[in-house]
């Protein structure tokens, strides 16, 4: 990542990967800001790869906790958050779920990103020097062929999967190495020793753009809707309110629960749909439930090409 790409914003949080920024100009000269986009992670993570799927423009706000990226959207510090909300194989991040309903925002897109470990080093390291893996614990559980074949190298637990190409890079360590995205190989100057180390090709992940709800454009070919809801403490309530869903002709596609803090045993249920109409409603929903909040209505992502 060059200089020129990194940017200071009047916030002091650091702007990645914009090609074009507020000081910056396009090609008739005239100002044209980035979309600012928060996300968690270090720069090079898979959720940097998606925002950039959103926007190839974007400038990149890095934030360490999940809660940091929804306040800064919250506050106007950013336009957006790309948050990762699914993966294929290691299933939902719960705390998103938590933080959709906490704030006033909604999700507008979503993208499904094909996850890619590989296996990067200081430039010029050579595998037979290298005793040591880092990689957030998901990434290195989804890479457990690679290290049977490789029982020299140990499997070392770090916070982020770029954060760990971040630190094998200011240490220059020849002996450590780190599993992460391509993307995060460019960012830090490093270099990529295997590709797809992966075990599993069907590895994606899905991705949301967020806004605060009075920014959201609404898709005129929304497909699916996200919902949030509670219901009564009565038999048969959870029942009755997914037959009201079901009987709005909606495809139910994921039910997630989550606990009500300070609530004992009770829940809040996270539904996405698939809907024939963008128009469809969820007022049905409403003589079954104590609360229902509408968490985005959008166009359904599709595989990436280069997978299918």
């Amino acid at each position: 990542m060059s200089p020129a790409e990194i940017q200071n914003s009047p916030s002091g949080t650091l702007w990645y990967g914009a090609r074009r920024f507020a000081a910056g100009a396009t090609a008739a000269g005239v100002s044209t800001p980035a979309m600012r986009v928060a996300i968690q992670g270090e720069p090079g993570a898979f959720s940097h790869e998606a925002a950039l799927k959103f926007d190839a423009d974007a400038a990149i706000a890095p934030y360490s906790l999940s809660a940091d990226v929804f306040a800064a959207l919250d506050e106007g510090q950013v336009d957006v958050a790309v948050i990762p909300i699914e993966n294929s194989l290691a299933g939902s991040v719960l705390e998103h779920f938590d933080l959709l309903l906490k704030y006033d925002v909604r999700v507008e897109r979503e993208e499904l990103l094909r996850i890619r470990h590989n296996l990067i080093a200081v430039p010029g390291t050579k595998m037979r020097e290298i005793e040591r893996v880092y990689s957030h614990p998901i990434a290195l559980a989804q890479c457990r062929r690679f290290f049977a074949t490789h029982p020299e190298m140990e499997a070392m637990a770090f916070y982020d999967t770029a954060g760990s190409v971040k630190h094998l890079m200011e240490q220059q360590d020849r002996h450590t190495a780190a599993i992460a995205s391509q993307r995060a190989a460019e960012v830090y100057g490093a270099e990529i020793l295997q590709a797809d180390l992966q075990d599993n090709r069907e590895n994606y992940t899905r991705f949301f753009l967020v806004k605060r709800s009075a920014d959201v454009v609404q898709a005129t070919d929304a497909n699916k809707i996200s919902i949030a809801f509670s219901v009564e403490n009565r038999p048969g309530s959870l029942v009755a309110a997914l037959n009201a869903l079901s009987e709005l002709g909606t495809n139910l596609t994921k039910i997630e629960s989550r606990p009500v803090q300070g609530r004992p045993w009770e829940y809040v249920f996270y539904v996405d749909c698939q809907i024939s109409s963008a128009a469809e409603g969820t007022a049905a929903l409403g003589e079954h439930c104590a609360m229902v909040k509408e968490l985005g209505r959008y166009r359904e992502a599709q595989k990436p090409e280069e997978a299918k």
